[in-house]
């Protein structure tokens, strides 16, 4: 796992783990915005053939409007993504690590925002 991910490798059909993690996001309050095809989109426009590959973009959005009211320019760090991938012969679902990736912010309020981001999608990794 990169220092700015954490996830889960878990069995099961591609479609049927996309439909596991937007419904555990959807117990945290998360809906999803944006769902690409980055396997569909390479073989448009690259012609090339790559394994299952969809990137999630997740918001819970009182969360999100914390984050927007603490810092405006926050919202170039937003929404959260979740990758499901395939990765041999099961699937990876990597979560993007709001406690590292809001390092970048200088705000007092937004460290314990990020960790209550980050505990929020843990328990959605646990439920895969």
């Amino acid at each position: 796992m990169a220092s700015y991910t954490f996830g889960r490798i878990v069995d099961g059909d591609f479609s049927e783990v996309i439909d596991r993690v937007t419904g555990a996001l959807a117990e945290e309050g998360f809906g999803v915005l944006t769902a690409i095809d980055v396997q569909a989109t390479m073989k448009k426009k690259l012609g090339i053939d790559r394994d299952p590959y969809v990137i999630l973009g997740a918001c819970n959005p009182p969360l999100a409007n914390q984050a927007i009211t603490a810092d405006p320019a926050i919202g170039a760090l937003l929404p959260c993504n979740v990758v499901v991938r395939k990765d041999r012969d099961r699937i990876a679902v990597d979560f993007m690590d709001p406690k590292a990736v809001l390092t970048l912010v200088d705000h007092p309020d937004v460290p314990a925002l990020a960790a209550e981001v980050r505990d929020r999608l843990e328990r959605v990794a646990a439920r895969l």
